[in-house]
């Protein structure tokens, strides 16, 4: 049995003085979290999913059970007026209910008309596990201080959360079979249902294959050219799939940083999935997994602590790069290069830590057992560094 998850302690707080919103991919476990409020937080929970007919009229009617203390309403993003209904119940019966909102869409990006929400409501973004949550693990991590990485190995679950991902399902079963099984039928749901549901989109079976392509462009510069070619269809199509997929939490995008002394080559995104585990390549689906611990802290930081921060990577007109940089109210703190073996110093970070002033910088490692300081640069397993974050 999984423990409880890292946002859980954080929303129950939030939920004394305002509604709070859960987004994140489907079956990340934003209902096992939800639920998993009651006991010493709340003693009754109301829950309903927007999927089941006869909840979805409870919620029309606004018919709240008298004995419960908190109202979980999940995928009602999928009611186009869903804004303006919360809205009126929140403030109906705010001194009564506490209320919390999940979905597998963005809820914080479907402003399509009715009030605003401004000011009633908490949003946060459940992520998939991650080393240190798997670890229960919990350090304190100080802005633009030196990450506090972990001292013991964990490489055995490290290994296990590359082969099988962060989505509870696979992670808990770690089978192959259910592994396969997971990725068909959350793929098949996905289009299915949640798109179709909430989407007008007039060619769901090539914006299907846009998906089953997108693994193998992991870690690259993204061309939607290239994609558009290949699907034979216009570049506002496979641009509006693209955003599409990412606002259902299926992949994310990271651009290259923009306020530095020199140009960036090109405006290209780089993309990586929220479950690696469907990317083939090793070293992509490595590199991916960096990608998704860095953008869960730089997630936490902005839905919990209240920071800017931002995930970007670095390039330049001579193509020297840098994997990720992690910003701070716009200013650099860590860079992070990711190396499957090679423990040589990476001549790019060395470069980019200079020439932007970049306060700490990681050269990360698939193998266990490294840790050392090379020209101010820590060379570290990547057990060790991802110990250490959220």
């Amino acid at each position: 049995m999984l423990k409880e998850r890292y946002l859980t302690p954080s929303i129950a707080e939030d939920l004394k003085k305002k509604m709070v919103f859960v987004a994140g991919p489907r079956q990340v476990g934003k209902t096992t979290l939800a639920r998993a409020l009651v006991g010493g937080r709340f003693k009754e929970i109301a829950y309903f999913n927007w999927d089941n007919k006869q909840e979805r009229r409870q919620v029309m009617a606004s018919q709240w059970p008298g004995s419960a203390e908190l109202i979980i309403l999940d995928e009602i993003h999928k009611f186009k007026g869903w804004k303006r209904f919360v809205k009126g119940e929140y403030d109906t019966h705010k001194e009564r209910y506490r209320f919390l909102v999940t979905g597998s869409a963005r809820l914080d990006i479907y402003r399509k008309g009715g009030d605003s929400l401004q000011g009633r409501y908490h949003h946060y973004r459940l992520h998939p596990f991650s080393l240190a949550e798997l670890a229960s693990e919990k350090r304190r991590i100080e802005p633009f201080q030196e990450l506090p990485v972990g001292s013991a190995s964990r490489g055995h679950d490290l290994e296990t959360l590359e082969r099988f991902g962060g989505f509870p399902e696979p992670l808990l079963s770690q089978n192959e079979r259910t592994l396969r099984r997971w990725h068909n039928e959350r793929s098949e749901r996905l289009f299915r249902e949640d798109i179709r549901d909430v989407e007008m989109v007039r060619d769901l079976g090539k914006m299907q294959v846009l998906s089953d392509m997108l693994p193998s462009k992991v870690g690259a510069l993204l061309s939607i050219n290239a994609l558009r070619e290949d699907l034979e269809v216009s570049h506002r199509a496979a641009s509006h799939w693209l955003t599409i997929l990412e606002s259902f939490y299926y992949h994310f995008r990271i651009y290259p940083f923009a306020r530095t002394p020199f140009r960036s080559l090109k405006k290209e995104p780089k993309l990586y999935l929220w479950d690696w585990s469907e990317v083939q390549d090793e070293a992509a689906r490595f590199e991916n997994l960096v990608a998704s611990h860095l953008l869960k802290l730089v997630h936490w930081l902005h839905d919990h602590e209240g920071y800017r921060a931002s995930l970007c990577f670095l390039r330049d007109t001579s193509k020297r790069e840098v994997d990720f940089l992690m910003t701070l109210e716009d200013k650099p703190w860590f860079a992070v290069e990711v190396k499957t073996q090679d423990e040589s110093l990476s001549s790019s970070l060395r470069y980019f830590r200079g020439k932007l002033n970049i306060p700490f910088a990681y050269q990360v490692l698939k193998k266990s057992g490294v840790d050392k300081l090379i020209e101010g640069i820590r060379i570290i397993s990547a057990d060790k560094l991802l110990l250490g974050l959220v």
